[in-house]
């Protein structure tokens, strides 16, 4: 492993947290439910960031893990790390957040992640992190600008992007893809959305099927840094 064993992860300050993603995530942005930053330090720097925080769909996903209450479980919602960190870093960082979560909040089940297979990866860190793949969907929800940004439908809900929102409903709409289509222009982009879960008490039993990896393949959802790769090719 080399030296990803050095590294040290921590909890650090929002501010920091969403500062250094806004820096280094393929996106640009944060999300607003981000409650719990995880710091991934090396030689005395911070060269990553892991954010968790509530589902912003929780009703949705409780579900997916069996007798599940409110609080049982988060959602890794962000991943950023910089070009110094060394390999096997992300899944070492993972590994050690797990363990903080495990000490520190018992009350944690089950973390939920997802993987745009639109402008980043297919979960390839995840797989190695031993979480389980439960879905790949077609991913409708991601939309282009005009200007190249990338704007998800929940951007139009309130958070960070809530002076869009206001805006929105000032000019008369209530439907958020309407608005993005007839108003900013957007175009949607074309993918896939790759679901994954990990249990941190593996007593827990998952209640969605769980999806062999080759499944990736098979749907044409593999990626990897942005480009479209299949498994057996990375594997060449």
């Amino acid at each position: 492993m080399g030296r990803a064993k050095e590294i040290i992860v921590k909890v650090i300050p929002s501010k920091i947290a969403n500062e250094f993603v806004k820096k280094n995530h393929y996106s640009g942005k944060v999300v607003p439910n981000s409650t719990l930053h995880f710091g991934c330090f090396l030689d005395d720097k911070l060269h990553g960031v892991m954010s968790y925080g509530s589902s912003m769909v929780k009703h949705k996903v409780i579900h997916y893990v069996e007798n599940t209450k409110w609080n049982e479980f988060l959602e890794l919602n962000r991943m950023a790390f910089d070009e110094y960190l060394p390999k096997y870093s992300e899944s070492r960082c993972i590994a050690i957040s797990v363990m903080l979560l495990k000490k520190n909040a018992p009350h944690i089940k089950w973390i939920l992640s997802f993987s745009d297979g639109n402008l980043c990866g297919d979960g390839t860190i995840y797989r190695a992190s031993g979480f389980k793949l439960t879905n790949i969907n077609d991913s409708k929800q991601l939309y282009t600008l005009p200007n190249g940004e990338t704007l998800h439908l929940m951007g139009l809900q309130g958070g960070q992007h809530g002076a869009r929102r206001k805006k929105m409903l000032e000019r008369g709409y209530g439907n958020a893809k309407k608005y993005m289509v007839e108003v900013l222009k957007g175009v949607p982009l074309i993918g896939k959305q790759l679901k994954y879960i990990y249990l941190i008490d593996k007593t827990c039993k998952i209640t969605v099927p769980i999806l062999p990896f080759s499944k990736i393949d098979e749907m044409g959802a593999g990626m990897y840094k942005g480009k479209k790769i299949t498994l057996a090719e990375r594997k060449e």
